[in-house]
Order: structure tokens, then sequence, then C-alpha cells
């Protein structure tokens, strides 16, 4: 027998399912972009790639991985957005809606770069479950910081200030929360250091060069639990990948800005997770990250053993990363504008 609370819910769900379906009707299409995957070693793998941030351009980036991991690599990709539910276009500043998230079902690995999403419980929902069964991830920049919901609601122990559990996803799960700025925002950017003792990784093979223009996150040393940091982010003095690293403290010791991090599921299983505090689309215009995120793909799917000396990480159709910033995405683009050129 249904409680009038469990009704309520039901009705709810039903509401929001409806409401979503008109939009998506009325459109044409479907709020979220699908990559069928190739030949290659990923072939009948699906990985969904959850966007959903102001700053740092995820929409951007996670197409362009997607797109990677699908001509290059085989994998199925489902991308899925922030989206404004009136009219259907990207917005990134809608924290509360990212319709498509039951393509986590059947999801092999999840992807995620969002950033202090409140999502409601009808989505919220398929990442707990996904979470829950322990099944890899892998968490970029902002994801560390991915939910903020407020105490009372069913999901608020995700959130990234947690006293529950403690951090949140983020630390919980992929390593760290939110501390802070480590370089200087915009003004200190990034290189990749590959960490003592990490060179042999298979993740870190063929990644030569790693740089970008966002700074280093702040972590707390060490990191919880069997993290291990691959690789270490040495802030420079300037926004070129040309310039020399700071002398200070900062670079004493250099934070982790690459690792990977196992959880174990609801009943026990054990999910891989590499997390990197790297991960705008402006980072992603470097090879070498590009390459260290698809091998996490691999490893993160058991399938270290299939990742080559040098990863194929070409760029797919047109690649300009809109520099990052609050309130600067590419505006009145719907997910349909991000598919894979014929």
């Amino acid at each position: 027998m249904r409680t009038g609370t469990q009704f309520w819910t039901l009705a709810a769900a039903s509401a929001a399912l409806t409401a979503s379906l008109t939009i998506t009707s009325a459109r044409g299409e479907n709020p979220w972009v699908v990559y069928e995957g190739g030949d290659g070693p990923g072939k009948g793998k699906h990985v969904v790639l959850v966007s959903g941030d102001e700053e740092y351009r995820s929409e951007e980036a996670l197409t362009q991985l997607g797109k990677i991991l699908a001509k290059h690599h085989g994998f199925k990709c489902t991308v899925l957005f922030a989206v404004d539910p009136q009219t259907g276009l990207i917005d990134p500043m809608n924290s509360s809606n990212i319709p498509g998230l039951e393509a986590l079902k059947t999801a092999d690995l999840m992807v995620i770069a969002t950033r202090f999403r409140d999502l409601p419980d009808d989505q919220m929902r398929h990442i707990a479950e996904y979470v829950n069964a322990g099944k890899p991830i892998i968490g970029m920049r902002t994801a560390t910081h991915a939910f903020k919901i407020p105490a009372g609601k069913t999901y608020s122990k995700w959130d990234w200030q947690s006293k529950e559990w403690e951090g949140g996803f983020g630390r919980q799960i992929l390593g760290e929360t939110w501390v802070n700025h480590h370089g200087h925002h915009a003004h200190e950017s990034t290189r990749g250091i590959v960490a003592p003792g990490a060179k042999d990784h298979p993740i870190v093979r063929g990644c030569g060069d790693i740089w970008g223009p966002t700074d280093v996150y702040t972590v707390h040393l060490p990191l919880p639990g069997d993290s291990k940091p691959l690789v270490l982010g040495q802030v420079l003095v300037g926004m070129d990948p040309g310039d020399g690293p700071v002398e200070n403290e900062k670079n004493n010791p250099m934070m982790p800005i690459a690792w990977t991090k196992t959880y174990a599921g609801a009943d026990g299983q054990t999910g891989r997770v590499f997390t990197t505090t790297m991960g705008a689309a402006t980072d992603l215009a470097s090879e070498g990250l590009r390459r260290l995120i698809v091998n996490a793909a691999y490893w993160c799917l058991g399938m270290e053993d299939r990742i080559p000396s040098k990863a194929n990480v070409e760029i797919v159709g047109k690649y300009e990363p809109t520099p990052y910033g609050f309130k600067k995405f590419k505006p009145g683009l719907k997910p349909s504008d991000y598919a894979m050129e014929k």
C-alpha cells in the first residue's frame, strides 16, 4: 500500500517526466548527444559524460572528449548537459536540471565535471544508484565540488561541505572536495609533472607535456584511502606554457593534480576512480592532458592492458575552446549543436 507521500513523489516524478517529454517533443530532439562508437578496444562499452558548470566550459570539454573516445577508441559516448527546461538550450548557469541521467543505468563509466549542482531527486537518484553499484568514475576539475545540496533534502550528504559524509561526494568518492586555489587564479598556469614512483603507471603512458591555463587546486595531504598521486601540479609564474615555475612555497610541496583511488559501493563492490583537478575546456587543448584522461578511461574499466604506447587523442572536428570565466559560455546552443560531424 502506497502512502500519501509516495503518491506525491510518484506524481511529481511523473509530472517532471511529462514536462521533459513535452519539451523534447516540441524541439524534436533529445536534450543530450550520443556519439556511437566505431571499431576499437572500447567497442561495446558505454561512457556517460556529465557536464554542468558555470565557469570552465565542461559542455565543450566533455563533448570533445566524448568524440575522441568514440571515434578513435570505439566507446559509445553519451554527453549530458545543464539545460534550460523551457527552451531546451544548454545553460550552465542552471544548476538544477541535467536531463538524461537515466543513461547511467547502462553506463560502464561515468565522467563527471559538474560544479555546485542541486539536482532534483529524480535526477540525483541515477547518480546515487551508479555510485552505490561501485562502478568506475572519472572526476574532472570542479567535480571535487560537484554538488551543493541544502540540508534536509534527500541527497544532502552529497554536498561538498557535508559533515554527515565528510566532504560529500568529492572527498568520499573522488578523494577531495573544494579547498582553495593554490595557484593564483587566472595569473599562474599549471604544468603537470609525473609524480615520484608513477612513471610506469599505465595512465601516464605516452603523455609527454601536460600544461593548462587553469591554476592548481589545493588538496589536503595526504589524500585519503588508497589514493595514489600520478601527476603533480607545478605552479608557473604566468599564463604561457613556456613560463618557468614560481620560486616559493606553492611548489614545495607541489599539489597532486591527478590521482587514482578506489571506493566501495553499497554492497562492497570496488570501483576504480581517476580524479584530475585540471579539465577546463582550454586545458584539453593539451595533447598530454587529453591522453592522460583517455588512458584513465581504459584504466578505470580494467582495460589497462589495452593502453597503447601513445593513444590517439587527435582533435575531432573543430575545437576552439572558450576561455574560462563566469557567464562566458556560448549562448543559444542546443545539445545537437555538438553532434559529431559526419
